[in-house]
């Protein structure tokens, strides 16, 4: 099959023939039909995170099953599915505390399975390797969705939106009449801002370097579009009476942006990290602020989320028209067209482009 391959940090992506292996016991086959460009595989490419490589990357994608190994009780053949890149297994002292999210058993960027044309060992990004035409993972990856719902919407579901909408209601906690500020408007961003104004939020303040995102931003939501800038932090008290907002949400991943995330929350407010950042990117906070501002500062990893219980969710509100993730689509391509998408999210252009196989 083919699949898009990382072979280094900063090398050029290419698509190429790989092998990989027949489902084994637990295990499923799914054809990938769409696969979203995250931007944490562009983490993967950067060098931001560290994985083995050769690398298939991508693990945003809905498909449809075509084979399961021994002991699959989960799904069967022609099943349609979303992946979820961080299966919990159910056991550990996380797991039992509700919070599958931090699972014991999730946590490296990449897995082994199958071989390259050459014969070199392969590894697939998050255990999926999904902008591929299949991939093979275990059952617990797999989440049964509709039939009805489209391929490339369902995509989305895996990450950009679980992530964006679960950093709101689960992780924020965002409630009506809240003021929000959305920093970084990619796929997750966009996600929060929809998903802040689903909440009642008001006003929902999006803020990107770019200023071709307004009318992104607009779309999903927002109230107001504001360029990062050295006068963001007085722009957004302007709106906020002086205050500053209730919530921050940080959805780039970067010290300088989580920075810019504290100093738009009020006194006593929350600033919620979003984005995955580099381990070498130290974020610097005085004693004395964190003390006279009252701040709560914390991660969302993975929107705070149970796949198993929330996805079927969000299709849910996709299919009765309360969730409309197509809105964060602005390009679709085939295989051989994943690297351009790679290199437009690296330039901060469009939200997110759609793969499909």
């Amino acid at each position: 099959m083919r699949a898009l391959l990382a072979r280094g940090v900063d090398q050029p992506l290419t698509v190429e023939e790989v092998e990989l292996p027949d489902p084994g016991p637990g295990e499923v086959r799914v054809r990938v039909r769409a696969a979203g460009v995250c931007h944490s595989d562009l983490s993967m490419v950067n060098g931001t995170v560290a994985p083995p490589y050769p690398l298939v990357l991508g693990h945003e994608t809905a498909g449809e099953v075509i084979e399961v190994g021994p002991g699959v009780d989960r799904v069967q053949p022609g099943t349609h599915v979303v992946l979820n890149w961080a299966p919990p297994c159910r056991r550990c002292w996380y797991c039992g505390r509700g919070e599958p999210w931090f699972c014991e058993r999730t946590g490296s960027p990449a897995t082994a399975r199958g071989r390259t044309s050459d014969g070199s060992p392969l590894h697939v990004a998050l255990g999926l390797g999904a902008l591929a035409e299949e991939v093979v993972v275990p059952q617990e990856a797999v989440i049964d969705v509709p039939a009805q719902l489209p391929f490339a919407t369902a995509a989305l579901l895996g990450c950009a939106v679980l992530t964006g909408v679960g950093a709101v209601r689960r992780t924020a906690r965002v409630a009506p009449g809240d003021s929000v500020a959305v920093i970084g408007l990619g796929g997750v961003g966009l996600s929060v801002v929809s998903a802040a104004r689903a909440a009642g939020a008001d006003p929902v303040l999006a803020v990107d370097v770019s200023p071709a995102k307004a009318e992104l931003a607009a779309a999903a939501g927002a109230t107001d579009f504001l360029v990062a800038d050295d006068a963001l932090s007085r722009a957004i008290r302007e709106r906020t009476h002086g205050r500053g907002v209730d919530h921050a949400l940080e959805c780039v991943g970067r010290g300088v942006t989580i920075r810019a995330a504290w100093r738009v929350a009020r006194r006593g407010g929350q600033v919620t990290v979003v984005g995955m950042g580099a381990r070498d990117d130290v974020v610097s906070l005085s004693a004395l602020d964190i003390f006279h501002s009252g701040r709560t500062l914390r991660s969302s990893v993975y929107g705070s989320s149970d796949p198993d219980r929330d996805l079927p969710e969000l299709a849910r509100a996709v299919l009765d028209g309360t969730l409309d993730p197509a809105t964060l689509i602005t390009d679709r391509t085939g295989l051989d067209g994943a690297a351009a998408a790679f290199d437009r999210m690296a330039r901060g252009e469009g939200a997110r482009t759609v793969v499909l196989p």
